[in-house]
């Protein structure tokens, strides 16, 4: 906490990996920068990413970057092209976090620990000069003449130049992301597209998915489609059954494709082999039939699937149970080979907000120019990070959008 009566140039609302990034750019400027984090401490979010490893960013170019935000591409154009994945390996690198790259282009730290990004972010706020309020919250914004002029906290008003609003998105609400940042901006007169979730587990219909639940799901394929069977996501990877449905990386990123819940209606298709074509499985069901020829269905399927799923294949495959495997018909055979398949399921929705990655919504991005990151309506009043109506899928997009937006802001507060 500070003392009732400051004033400087500059005033961060939030630390988190946007704010941060800005303050920091900001303060190597000359800028005077006070950032107000109301946790205990900066980057609690950005601690918990990648299961606790962080992943800092994908190793590609800044265009191949934008091709993986669904969410106003357009906008991040130019914070991309001036600060790109490259820029924030290089950057990282430079404030002595060693990275690696993995599987899909995905950069960690070598250490896979998280709290190693924070905490270089962090030493660098101090050592440049930034001025760090932990457990100050941000109140209000008050402007004059059409600019900021000062931001009111619970420990007085600070007067300044600019505010940069870098609160995050309405996920994770225990890491301090409360949405007060779509409250600062529709005071101010900005408008906000109402949150939704996005990079969350999915909730669906089938019964299935509780009695199955626990069951993990490996180097399988999952489609999601929309009405009229359009493809909107096809990946393979891991996914989890769970007691509301499904949820796991390959969800998790489907989720992203779902935008439209209000309207849409989607489906998810299992592929239980996406190593065998159609008739290499077809050729495998007929091995394991004749190895199981005298045995009842229900009783000749271990070694194709794990034995949580058995009963709910047999079921689902319309073979009576007690069936016995010599004379299941063609037509019933291909009847499994296409549930193997396209194991169905019926989405109904997404999971709570709170129980998302990433907030999908937020300050919009038309009344913000993509060129500084400053509004467009109130001079000195800029955003950057998850507040804004931009969102990713899976694989590092996400942070890079923090980190670029955040760079923008910090070179123009």
């Amino acid at each position: 906490m500070f003392m009732r009566a400051q004033r400087t140039d500059v005033v961060v609302i939030g630390g988190g990996a946007a704010g941060m990034m800005a303050a920091i750019t900001a303060v190597r400027r000359g800028r005077r920068v006070l950032l107000l984090e109301h946790q205990h401490f900066c980057g609690r979010k950005l601690r918990l990413t990648g299961k606790g490893r962080c992943n800092v960013c994908n190793n590609c170019d800044w265009k191949a970057a934008l091709q993986n935000v669904p969410g106003n591409p357009k906008f991040l154009y130019g914070s991309f092209s001036r600060f790109s994945p490259a820029d924030t390996m290089a950057y990282f690198t430079a404030l002595g976090v060693p990275l690696k790259t993995e599987r899909g282009g995905r950069v960690f730290p070598v250490s896979d620990r998280a709290h190693d990004v924070a905490n270089a972010l962090e030493r660098e706020m101090r050592r440049s000069g930034v001025q760090l309020c932990a457990d100050t919250a941000a109140r209000g914004i008050r402007t004059q003449d059409g600019a900021v002029c000062a931001v009111e906290t619970d420990g007085g008003e600070i007067a300044c130049e600019s505010v940069l609003i870098a609160t995050g998105g309405a996920s994770y609400p225990g890491t301090g992301s409360t949405g007060d940042g779509y409250r600062f901006a529709r005071a101010l007169g900005h408008a906000v597209t109402p949150p939704r979730p996005s990079l969350v587990p999915l909730v669906c219909r089938d019964d299935c998915c509780a009695e199955m639940q626990g069951f993990s799901l490996r180097n399988v394929g999952l489609r999601a489609l929309e009405d009229g069977g359009h493809v909107l996501y096809s990946a393979q990877g891991e996914m989890m059954f769970t007691h509301f449905g499904v949820t796991g990386p390959l969800v998790l990123s489907a989720s992203a494709h779902l935008r439209d819940f209000g309207s849409a209606r989607y489906r998810l298709e299992i592929d239980l082999k996406p190593a065998l074509h159609e008739e290499q499985l077809d050729a495998r069901l007929l091995r394991d039939f004749e190895a199981n020829k005298n045995r009842d269905f229900r009783n000749a399927l271990g070694g194709l699937a794990a034995q949580s799923m058995i009963p709910v294949l047999v079921r689902r495959s319309g073979i009576p149970p007690e069936t016995k495997v010599h004379s299941i018909t063609r037509e019933q055979r291909h009847a499994l080979l296409r549930l193997l398949k396209s194991f169905p399921l019926d989405v109904s929705g997404p999971r709570p907000i709170d129980e998302a990655i990433v907030t999908a919504g937020g300050v919009s991005v038309g009344e913000v120019n993509p060129r500084t990151m400053e509004s467009r309506l109130l001079r000195g009043l800029y955003f950057a990070g998850e507040v804004l109506d931009v969102d990713a899928y899976t694989g590092g997009f996400n942070l890079q959008i923090a980190w670029s937006t955040g760079h923008m802001a910090g070179e123009n507060l």
